[in-house]
């Protein structure tokens, strides 16, 4: 009986020793629940080795702010810390990141918010009380669990996560930090306010505070979603018009072929007739570079090429190396929605690949470009090769990615500069750059 009397007062009164061991837990706990908050909102699947790497950090850093930060500061330097794991540990860009942090900061606060007042009201107490009184402050923080789990749980079963495009213009991309920003600022204040002034301000003023505060959530969500539906809608527009174009061309060229087509008939039988082999081979052969054109246009198809972005990529620049006559071969066999890359930092590589490709393709008497796009699934690995003709055999493959090395006049020489970095920073991702009598190799390997 004076054990569980002893226990009684230990967690009844106010007790330092048991808060620090309590708020330690606690860290332990939040870690866990604020990762699956973020990961469920921007639907993430986080791996063992993400989620245990993760939570060790966030829970060392946060039990060493804890010890030498005052509240409720110590709570913003584990947002900064918060935001260089996310990134790093879950390689999200910093738009994705910062995102994530604070969605998921503002939810815990506005939880905080909802329920402080209230529950301090309902018990009789002091906010000097809950914060140092074991029992009270087990209640809160169970309370303010119990609720993050629910949304957590919601967000993540009823697929309210949040899609967003990595490559939004500068414009979008600052208003959406500044929006962030003002909500850090505003979570920042309300948490100072919260911590000192709760328990001298009335039901009212925490209801009416916690009203704002999910109001500006509710309409950075909103605004947010908004530009990214309105930048998915360009980029479908875009890439409708494009093949619209494509389908103009391809119905001409069908055009043609059916037009010609007694003609095509009649000439290879005089061919024939005549048994003149030698001829109907080059004849053949200049048939078969028409029918390629025909049959690349069929695969610029924004349903074989299943990214709005990679598609206008690859439309725009056939059609650039159209106009500068050079032939373009083109094998479609990937699915983009399961590429194992960022999508942004693979049009940049792609997109500097075949630049310059057809820069060199367009110095040839012949001018040919070949682009393949496949899955390696015995070697886990996804390839986009890149061959061109190319005019200097003695070009020197590693010189060429040093910064500021081009052939050209004019040229800065900052591309495949640029590539190498991208391809460093990604353990999954190879280039190899080789080169034969004929053909400039680019091959891309990206592992998964």
């Amino acid at each position: 009986m004076e054990v569980l009397n002893n226990i009684w007062i230990a967690i009844s009164t106010p007790n330092e020793g048991l808060i620090n061991v309590l708020m330690t837990l606690a860290t332990f706990v939040e870690a866990i629940l604020i990762m699956f908050l973020f990961t469920s909102l921007l639907n993430i699947k986080p791996s063992k080795k993400q989620t245990i790497t993760y939570a060790s950090i966030f829970i060392i850093t946060s039990l060493i702010s804890m010890y030498l930060l005052p509240n409720p500061f110590n709570v913003f330097s584990n947002y900064i810390v918060m935001f260089l794991i996310v990134k790093f540990i879950f390689k999200l860009s910093n738009l994705k990141s910062f995102l994530g942090v604070i969605l998921s900061s503002l939810i815990f606060a506005l939880i905080g918010i909802l329920i402080s007042n209230p529950y301090i009201t309902i018990l009789n107490i002091t906010s000097t009380e809950m914060a140092s009184i074991p029992i009270y402050r087990i209640g809160y923080l169970l309370l303010i669990y119990l609720l993050l789990i629910i949304i957590s749980l919601t967000i993540k079963y009823k697929n309210l996560s949040i899609e967003i495009i990595e490559d939004l213009d500068n414009k979008n991309k600052y208003i959406i930090i500044a929006n962030l920003a003002f909500g850090l600022i505003t979570l920042l204040v309300q948490a100072i306010i919260t911590f000192y002034y709760t328990d001298k301000l009335p039901v009212i003023i925490t209801f009416l505070s916690f009203l704002s505060l999910l109001a500006y959530f509710c309409i950075s969500i909103y605004s947010f979603t908004r530009i990214m539906k309105l930048t998915l809608t360009t980029r479908k527009l875009q890439s409708a018009e494009e093949y619209n174009n494509t389908l103009r061309i391809l119905h001409d060229n069908v055009r043609g072929f059916k037009h010609d087509f007694d003609n095509i008939v009649t000439t290879i039988g005089g061919f024939i007739r005549t048994n003149d082999m030698e001829g109907l081979k080059q004849y053949y052969l200049q048939l078969e570079d028409d029918c390629q054109r025909v049959n690349n246009l069929y695969i610029l198809n924004p349903e074989v090429v299943n990214n709005d972005g990679i598609y206008n990529l690859l439309t725009k620049k056939y059609y650039e190396a159209d106009s500068k006559d050079i032939k373009v071969n083109i094998t479609f066999l990937l699915d983009l929605s399961k590429l194992n890359m960022k999508i942004y930092e693979f049009a940049r590589i792609l997109g500097i690949l075949l630049d310059n490709a057809i820069e060199a393709s367009s110095e040839c008497e012949e001018k040919l470009i070949n682009l393949t796009f496949r899955e390696d699934s015995r070697n886990s690995r996804q390839l986009i090769i890149v061959e061109n003709t190319y005019k200097n055999k003695d070009v020197d493959t590693e010189k060429i990615f040093e910064k500021g090395v081009s052939e050209k006049e004019e040229h800065s020489g900052l591309g495949l500069w640029e590539v190498r970095k991208i391809v460093k920073k990604n353990k999954n991702i190879n280039l190899f750059t080789t080169k034969n009598e004929k053909f400039f190799v680019q091959q891309l390997e990206i592992y998964y």
